[in-house]
Formats: structure tokens, sequence, C-alpha cells
């Protein structure tokens, strides 16, 4: 069984390709990403507020 949905795949990819055109900000400080995983957990949580099937996040 899949762990993402492919709507949650498709988020990821658009942010991943933002971050690599330099257009991707942060939420809060609005400044521009550089890390992948953060560009990842960028599209992973539009996804999630889509309602796509994500698993939830860790908590530390």
């Amino acid at each position: 069984m899949a762990k993402y949905s492919e709507k949650a795949g498709e988020k990821v990819e658009k942010a991943m390709h933002e971050m690599h055109e330099g257009k991707l900000k942060s939420g809060k400080s609005g400044k521009k990403v550089t890390s992948r995983k953060q560009a990842i957990a960028i599209g992973l949580s539009e996804a999630r507020e889509e309602g796509a099937k994500v698993p939830k996040k860790k908590s530390l």
C-alpha cells in the first residue's frame, strides 16, 4: 500500500520545482527555501491541508 497519495506526490514535486527556481518561500519568515527537506515538508503540508492521504506529522 502506498504511503503517500498521488496528489501528495504532485504537491511535493511542485514545491521542489519552485525551490529549484528560487520561488519557494517559507510561511513564517518569507525567506527563500534552500533545503530539500524543507521543500518536501512544505509540499506535504500543502497536500495535508487539501485532504490528501499523508501520514500525520511526527511529534518531537
